[in-house]
């Protein structure tokens, strides 16, 4: 058991294992976490609300439980963060939008049920942009949230405050969503393991409405793969409520995540066609095939088994058309984010059969990709296009000197969530500056355990759980 020394800079591996010897408690730790909030927050904006007399009473009944030998698990007095578009009873629920600011929902949808029923310290709620529809993190209600290791420096989106969060030592892991990359480009942009389950693996039910049909699903962010694992295996477990978690038994377990009954066979792909791409993340990627290489996996470079340009067309249709759904739900776009008008004007202008067609065009790419993993385990790319780009902006502009668009630095990721495949984000090589890079693997259907698992691979040789930013210090 590693030693201790600061109680913010353990993970949740460490915490619980920590809480069963009596060396710490869940009381003293959420403690110094809400006070590093309360210290540190002012100036990175991770988190909109605080729930601290919630999570000290949480803290007192783990503590106890500790005490009389009955822990609820590996989760029980772990301080952990909810992103804005995940619903905690008695905490707000404002999806970062000025049409939701009043909103305080009366119960927990299942999976934040589910962690909390683990016993979990749940701290507050996490900056979003507005709707989730952006990769930045900036909305009309609470503003920007910077990155931790550069505040002046965008997190990434849609789970920014969540990243920032945990980059920050502002709680050891957090949970967030993603509907085309919002965990997998954040953790890149932060220095974390962020995973992305495959379509269903984490039963959802009591939440906002889907905008994204099922393209989007609760992302896991956390400094280890020990601590993604984790709460992975908690919440997983089916739910008749949601019938695309019918497609998994039970839940994942802890021996899942650690087991390679075989050598993994990766497909390589550092770019997509003439999209660019920043050339430090090329370079890190490179250095990370390497590393897996060392470790046992069998790589092979080659192009995407699909067309990608294709993909990128279907998310057109299927995203916009989601927000105007939602926005047009909650009373019109008059109190929107003027950013976000133009997707809406394109979202209220599909057609019925251009949306029908978007739909059929995943229903294919599923199929196809099905055919491709009975040959390869997992494909290998960058998790995103673009290093950080300042706060206040929606997209970078350029990437490597090219025009990029506003999806640009997002190409690596959306088409994942079409797939409906699970997405695992590890650190890489930082860059010149010392800004993280973020490489990602992507399993077939329901093998999330074994990206972890080859994650756990990858991490035993190419560690980063030590590295902090200074803002965090």
């Amino acid at each position: 058991m590693p030693a201790i020394q600061s109680n913010w800079q353990l993970s949740a591996t460490d915490l619980h294992q920590h809480y069963r010897s009596g060396a710490l408690s869940p009381v003293d730790v959420a403690s110094q976490i809400l006070a590093r909030i309360e210290a540190l927050n002012p100036m990175l904006n991770a988190y909109v609300h605080v729930d601290t007399a919630g999570a000290m009473a949480a803290a007192q009944a783990s503590a106890e439980r500790y005490r009389a030998g009955r822990p609820l698990g590996p989760l029980d007095g772990v301080p952990a963060s909810i992103k804005d578009s995940l619903l905690v009873g008695g905490m707000p629920a404002t999806w970062g939008s000025r049409l939701l600011e009043r909103n305080i929902p009366a119960q927990d949808e299942l999976p934040v049920e589910r962690l909390r029923a683990a016993g979990a310290v749940l701290l507050g709620k996490t900056n979003v942009p507005e709707f989730t529809v952006q990769g930045y993190t900036d909305n009309l209600l609470f503003g920007a949230t910077g990155n931790a290791w550069n505040p002046a420096l965008t997190p990434g989106g849609s789970s920014g405050g969540a990243v920032s969060a945990v980059a920050a030592g502002l709680g050891p892991v957090a949970l967030g969503t993603d509907g085309g990359g919002s965990t997998r480009r954040p953790a890149g942009h932060t220095g974390l393991v962020g995973l992305k389950p495959s379509t269903g693996r984490i039963a959802r039910t009591g939440g906002f409405p889907e905008i994204y049909n099922d393209l989007e699903v609760i992302g896991l962010f956390g400094r280890c793969i020990e601590d993604v694992s984790t709460i992975l295996c908690t919440l997983s477990a089916p739910d008749a409520r949601d019938r695309h978690s019918l497609a998994f038994h039970a839940a994942v377990t802890p021996d899942e995540t650690r087991h390679l009954p075989k050598t993994p066979r990766i497909l390589y792909v550092p770019r997509f066609g003439r999209h660019p791409v920043d050339p430090e993340i090329i370079a890190a990627t490179d250095t990370a095939a390497e590393v897996l290489q060392k470790v046992g996996c069998g790589i092979e470079a080659g192009a995407l088994p699909f067309d990608i340009d294709a993909a990128i067309a279907a998310l057109a249709v299927l995203m916009p058309t989601g927000l105007a759904m939602i926005v047009d739900r909650l009373g019109g776009p008059g109190k929107i984010t003027p950013a976000l008008l133009p997707m809406y004007e394109a979202g209220r202008a599909v057609s019925g059969s251009a949306y029908l067609a978007a739909l059929n065009h995943a229903v294919e790419l599923r199929r196809q990709l099905a055919s491709f993993y009975t040959r390869f385990d997992a494909i290998l790319t960058p998790s995103t296009a673009a290093q950080p780009w300042t706060k206040d902006k929606v997209y970078p502009d350029k990437i490597d000197g090219q025009d990029a668009g506003p999806r640009g630095h997002a190409v690596y990721t959306g088409w994942v969530n079409l797939a409906g495949l699970p997405g695992l984000n590890l650190p890489a090589t930082p860059d010149a500056k010392g800004m993280p890079i973020g490489v990602q693997l992507v399993g077939g259907y329901g093998n999330d355990a074994l990206l972890l698992a080859i994650g756990r691979r990858y991490e035993a040789v190419a560690p980063w759980a030590d590295r902090w930013p200074a803002f965090a210090l």
